[in-house]
């Protein structure tokens, strides 16, 4: 079976095979016809399916003939995240060589005079996220009321993100007879609410059954410890150690978490980039340039990253967290095993986890197998933080060998100029108490700037008289002691 029989254009079958494919996907296979039939379109697919290009072919097809009219678009294209948008307009350049088509890009972080501009110019295709959309529209800069053909693609993550009320906003700015196309991979009660509205009639293609995962990932669970550096260690073991690893996404649920992880494997001599929405959108598409050409194997990602991103070639994925919606699961793993390429999907979990695991294996109806790491596994790492103050490595956040040491001395003042910013090792004299080994007696050690005494010490006796010019007045009054 080819993209022959599809009713596809000559210039469009041109470039498909072109860009080295011979056979359509199913979701490919059975929505093209109905969208080049004018049909409205319920797609439901897992992630990796092709399901951009479902509808970037036919709609290059359809919009061969006919002309764009200064600010107002011909056919509109709404994605949850920047990277989605980004994304979708590589596959319009891609297949729509030898096309005279003016494809514009509406997302946040870009100037919004550059962007008026080509809307002055007149757009066939316009791909844009639903906030920025609406700012464009309230300024008076966007009508569209010319728009044929409406797309609304990863519709349940636009539910994630609360674009429901945006999206519901645009379909009332769109002329009601226009031909609607919905993408989802998931379908949640309020999914199902939005296709009944704004689909009229539409034709829907499934694939594979809502929430379901791909057979070629392979899925497994890693049991650890509930304190986060316990987590870290955890993570580092199964990088080294995984087998076949090209590179990864590591997911995590929060930006301040992936912020925290992406420093902690830099000091431990991992090649890795982060991606999280309070990136800038230069820093967001420089980091998964990296990626994509290999050049930073790792890469610590938010959800952003978790729909629709096509990168083929990801071996593995890892959730550093658990997914607080099981969906989101689903969909953090589709990242790996894509175009029919085997991956590994690992997560590490906790005692608090179990919950949200048990829900996660009731949405995708299987169980996930249960991994253990070799009982050596970790005796390297959990014995690492003991000399990491001497063997100049920094120490990772909330560590409490990395906190006593700067609390000393910012209450001193003094201290600082013996011990480098990465945690180099200082003088015997200077050197903090928590940084010894525990073989040697605390008491025997003479006092020194930078380090604090315990009461008891303070109170023997010495052949000198103690210096006590470093404390506050209050601490230097005598006790009266009661009759």
């Amino acid at each position: 079976m080819s993209f022959s029989h599809l009713g596809l254009s000559d210039k469009v079958l041109a470039a498909v095979s072109a860009a080295g494919y011979t056979e359509p996907t199913p979701i490919q296979d059975q929505a093209i016809p109905h969208v080049l039939a004018r049909r409205d379109v319920l797609g439901i697919a897992q992630t990796g399916t092709g399901k951009t290009a479902a509808f970037v072919l036919p709609m290059l097809t359809m919009l061969e003939k006919g002309r764009a009219r200064a600010r107002m678009p011909r056919t509109l294209i709404l994605e949850p995240t920047r990277e989605l948008a980004a994304q979708v307009k590589e596959n319009f350049d891609k297949y729509g060589v030898g096309q005279k088509l003016n494809v514009a890009l509406l997302i946040g972080g870009v100037s919004f005079g550059d962007q008026d501009l080509k809307l002055t110019r007149g757009v066939d295709v316009l791909i844009a996220t639903p906030g920025r959309l609406l700012d464009h529209t309230e300024r008076g800069g966007l009508l569209l009321t010319g728009v044929e053909l409406l797309v609304i693609d990863e519709a349940d993550r636009m539910l994630d993100m609360g674009f429901i009320p945006d999206i519901e906003r645009v379909c009332k700015l769109v002329p009601f007879t226009r031909q609607t196309l919905f993408f989802t991979a998931t379908m949640p009660t309020e999914i199902r609410r939005i296709t009944e509205t704004f689909l009229h009639n539409p034709e829907k293609v499934e694939v594979s059954k809502p929430a379901s995962t791909a057979v070629t990932v392979t899925q497994s669970q890693v049991s650890t410890g509930r304190e986060p550096h316990e987590k870290r260690e955890t993570l580092r073991r199964l990088l080294r150690d995984a087998k076949d690893l090209k590179n990864a996404i590591i997911f995590c649920n929060r930006k301040r978490e992936v912020a925290l992880l992406h420093r902690s494997l830099q000091k431990h001599g991992f090649s890795v980039a982060a991606l999280h929405g309070d990136m800038d959108q230069t820093a967001r598409m420089a980091a998964l340039d990296q990626f994509r050409k290999g050049e930073l194997p790792l890469l610590v990602a938010s959800d952003v990253a978790a729909r629709g991103l096509d990168i083929p070639e990801v071996s593995h994925v890892f959730n550093f967290d658990v997914p607080h919606h099981p969906d989101d699961y689903v969909h953090r793993i589709g990242r790996t095993g894509r175009a029919g390429r085997s991956g590994t999907a690992i997560s590490i979990v906790n005692s608090a986890d179990h919950k949200s695991m048990a829900a996660i294996e009731r949405l995708i109806g299987q169980t996930i197998p249960r991994a253990e790491l070799a009982a050596d596994a970790l005796s390297g790492d959990t014995e690492a933080p003991a000399p990491r103050a001497t063997e100049g490595v920094a120490a990772e956040p909330r560590d409490r060998e990395a906190r006593k040491p700067r609390r000393r001395s910012r209450r001193t003042g003094e201290g600082r100029t013996g011990e480098g910013r990465s945690g180099e090792s200082r003088s015997s004299e200077a050197r903090p108490v928590a940084a010894r080994p525990k073989t040697a007696p605390v008491a025997a050690e003479p006092p020194s700037i930078g380090r604090t005494m315990a009461p008891s010490q303070k109170r023997e006796s010495t052949s000198e008289p103690a210096d006590h010019s470093h404390l506050p007045a209050f601490l230097l009054r005598p006790i009266r002691a009661r009759g």
